[in-house]
């Protein structure tokens, strides 16, 4: 198998990347994440992803296209969607360019975090795989979350403190944000 692997950032790639080494499936970096706020962030990705590229010794594809405007263009007004809208902007291009590239197949290090949906990200790739007749892996590497963690501070990788966003950049940041969704969650669960 030859995969394109989306790569959302270096430390989420780290496990992955050392998974489905053991697997022997042929590896390609791909990184595109049009949501990544602010600009200096994204560089700041991009290099973290470069190290673990080479550290893996990995072919890596960079779209370094900065794509907030198209990003935000479609998440304004729907903030409570975003993540389903940012999974499907990113794996709609991954598949898209897994196809073009001659790929087989493709994934996600999206699959890495404990934080996202696998769910909806497991929907959204088949429906672009379907879409563009190729086929979605799905792993679930989440099993790996402090390994993952552990080797991207042994190897000095950049470690960021939020998903990307605009909007989890000040749900990390803003603490009264944080109480008043604590409180939003709190009402949910009752």
């Amino acid at each position: 198998m030859n995969l394109l692997l989306h790569i959302c950032c270096g430390p989420c790639s780290i496990f992955p990347l050392f998974e489905l080494h053991k697997s022997d499936i042929q590896v390609t970096g791909y990184f595109h994440n049009p949501n990544i706020h602010p600009f200096q962030e994204f560089k700041k990705r991009i290099n973290s992803t470069i190290q673990v590229a080479n550290q893996f010794n990995i072919d890596l594809d960079i779209d370094r296209e900065y794509g907030l405007v198209d990003y935000m263009r479609r998440v304004v007004f729907h903030e409570d969607q975003r993540c389903q809208i940012c999974y499907d902007m990113r794996l709609k291009n991954v598949a898209h360019t897994a196809v073009k590239m001659g790929f087989n197949s493709f994934s996600t290090t999206l699959l890495y975090s404990k934080y996202q949906d696998h769910h909806r990200i497991r929907e959204i790739a088949n429906h672009w795989a379907n879409y563009y007749g190729t086929t979605f892996y799905y792993q679930d590497f989440r099993q790996g979350w402090q390994y993952g963690i552990d080797q991207s501070i042994k190897l000095e990788v950049y470690r960021q403190p939020y998903c990307g966003c605009i909007f989890s950049e000040q749900e990390r940041y803003d603490n009264r944000l944080k109480k008043r969704l604590k409180k939003l969650r709190k009402k949910k669960t009752l």
